[in-house]
């Protein structure tokens, strides 16, 4: 954040010190001051219902009186949120024109300073945004009521538009690499001399580049606040209630997804490393078809035609089941011995006792049967709690592929590369010198794979502050190769 911007979070109480500019405040919050986005704040007197207390004490010949000035205080609530979504979105619309039309056409007229894929990197896809935004606030125009501002029907604009809002996504998963290479950049004077022209050119106020590129990020998270506080002041028989209900639902669940892409994409970078530590790897890599590590254990595989019995290490991932096997001196070490497509595999729970096909006693064992090709693996747990879990595990992993069917989640070749080229250079990197024996083994040449990484939140304004990770507290559990 620039040292100029105010930093705060929901709930907190801001003394507005200059409101000259319409955009951005300077304010106050305990001891810090600072510029921050007038759209993301709301007055104070818009949040409570007032109380009249002459309605209160007023007998019963002013009840009328009373419930008629109580409605029209209800009114005149919901009339404030409705005139701030669209006084916000107006101001949002004009910020993202700004950087469209200040920062991003000034750059491409600059082929020898920046690059399209420079370009991509800083401002994402902004401009999608910004054309699907113009979209919505026309929606938001057409909706509202001039002249009974409190009857104006908001809910069924988000609802129509909300698949467009899973664009954001995209934005906040790159906001980090937008961040890195303005960093880098802005360390070159020619860069913030040219970056700072573009400014002063737009008449924007005096924010670095980074700080206007988070207001997307911010933005997206406004949403829901701002639809509960409409749904607070909307009675049950408006006929905007349903509709703003459903919308503060489907505006968390747009928030959710987003939070869940993010956790997915930080997820790759620990996928690719695993993969560059398997010794003998062979195929494509692990990034082509999967993203997330589902559960992973030792299993026992029975295979053909001699039914000779392999202790086997098995990684489940969406689409395809890799499985390793131990190094007999260094157990830490891990050699590729194949791959299960799991598109189209049946699973199939079998009974303890013979199996008809191999004709060995079995017990704990289930078999994963392709229908296309035949093909058969014979798989043994331990003990049947393990049986069980590896069951839950395989109806899980249909279930990610459903889901990320259904909401388009995909990693893209750039960021695909990208993460194996990470990985490539730390392995490269070797064993570090003067580590002690010990100390090595608990590194492990292989980093287990996290099944969940604790959600980045897209915005500290809105949500609670990101938890400490609990990856190395689960790393015995996900590492069952570890001595």
């Amino acid at each position: 954040m620039d040292d100029q911007e105010l930093g705060f979070k929901a709930g907190d109480v801001i003394e507005v010190m200059d409101a000259t500019n319409r955009e951005w405040w300077w304010g106050r919050v305990a001891d810090g001051e600072g510029w921050f986005p007038a759209s993301f704040v709301r007055l104070r007197v818009n949040q409570d219902e007032p109380a009249d207390d002459d309605t209160l004490r007023a007998g019963d010949s002013g009840a009328e009186d009373g419930s008629a000035e109580g409605q029209s205080s209800k009114d005149q609530m919901r009339t404030n949120v409705i005139n701030e979504i669209l006084s916000t979105e107006r101001d949002y619309i004009k910020h993202l024109r700004d950087i469209c039309e200040g920062y991003i056409r000034q750059c491409r007229k600059r082929a020898d300073m920046f690059s399209e894929e420079q370009l991509r990197t800083i401002f994402g896809n902004i401009e999608d945004i910004y054309r699907c935004q113009k979209a919505f606030v026309k929606a938001l125009e057409q909706k509202f009521n001039r002249e009974r501002p409190h009857l104006s029907e908001l809910g069924a604009c988000f609802l129509e538009h909300q698949a467009d809002f899973q664009i954001y996504s995209e934005y906040c998963n790159n906001h980090p690499n937008a961040c890195v290479e303005l960093s880098r950049l802005t360390k070159l004077s020619k860069y913030v001399y040219f970056f700072e022209a573009c400014r002063l050119l737009q008449k924007m106020i005096d924010i670095s580049l980074d700080g206007f590129l988070l207001t997307p990020v911010q933005k997206i998270c406004k949403y829901p606040l701002q639809l509960a506080e409409l749904l607070k002041y909307t009675p049950p028989q408006h006929r905007d209630f349903k509709d703003v209900e459903a919308a503060l639902h489907a505006m968390k669940n747009v928030a959710q997804l987003i939070n869940e892409r993010k956790r997915r994409l930080e997820n790759i970078d620990k996928i690719a490393q695993w993969q560059s530590s398997i010794e003998d790897w062979e195929g494509e890599d692990l990034l082509v078809r999967s993203s997330e590590l589902i559960y992973s254990g030792e299993l026992t595989r029975v295979t053909q035609p001699q039914a000779k019995s392999q202790q086997r290490m098995f990684f489940l991932f969406d689409h395809q089941l890799i499985y390793c096997k131990k190094d007999l001196l260094r157990r830490d070490v891990l050699y590729y011995k194949g791959r299960v497509d799991m598109d189209g595999l049946e699973v199939v729970d079998l009974e303890d006792g013979k199996d008809r096909d191999l004709h060995v006693s079995v017990k704990n064992a289930f078999r994963l049967l392709c229908g296309t090709t035949g093909e058969s693996h014979l798989l043994c747990a331990r003990k049947p709690e393990q049986k069980q879990r590896w069951l839950k595990a395989f109806a899980r992993e249909r279930e990610q592929v459903r889901l990320d069917q259904e909401t388009g989640f995909s990693i893209t070749e750039l960021q695909r590369k990208q993460a194996m080229l990470n990985a490539s250079k730390q392995q490269a990197t070797g064993k570090p010198k003067a580590l002690s024996r010990p100390y090595y083994l608990a590194r492990q040449k292989h980093p287990a794979l996290p099944a969940s990484l604790p959600q980045q939140q897209v915005l500290v304004l809105a949500e609670p502050k990101r938890k400490p990770s609990t990856f190395w507290h689960s790393i015995s559990r996900l590492a069952p190769f570890r001595k």
